[in-house]
């Protein structure tokens, strides 16, 4: 670990968001892999590939590649908007039982640390918009 808060040796800059819902986790999951759920947190325009190696665009320029798909508990990408010179990795991870689920947004290999702090703002938004959607749906 460096002396700068965010980034380390293997994996550079990166940021974690994480939030405890009151949903159990297949809630969670089904929406985060429907085309809905998939426009807030990727990006619109996309089927979320289940395959390693499968890639995708999303309609505003985003592209990259599954990593990993492991069905009801993560998925891993490589995340690059169009205006970006680089790739970063992402994963959504879900866990706990029961009736609460912890949603955990991670992403590595950020440039810098003001490229870490304005995916700090976009992770915690994400994560308020899928709260709002999953309220949303269970009225």
């Amino acid at each position: 670990m460096s002396s700068s808060v965010g980034k380390t040796a293997d994996v550079g800059w990166n940021i974690g968001v994480s939030r405890t819902l009151p949903y159990p986790a297949a809630t969670v999951w089904d929406f985060l892999v429907s085309r809905e759920g998939v426009a807030v947190w990727l990006g619109p325009g996309v089927e979320l590939p289940r395959e390693a190696g499968a890639e995708y665009e999303t309609v505003n320029g985003t592209v990259g590649e599954i990593r990993s798909f492991v069905e009801g508990d993560r998925v891993r990408l490589t995340w690059r908007p169009s205006d970006w010179d680089h790739d970063s990795t992402v994963q959504v991870r879900l866990s706990g039982s029961g009736a609460k689920t912890t949603l955990r947004f991670h992403q590595e290999w950020l440039a810098d640390a003001e490229e870490r702090e304005e995916q700090r703002a976009y992770w915690q938004d994400v994560t308020e918009r899928v709260v709002a959607a999953l309220a949303e749906r269970g009225r």
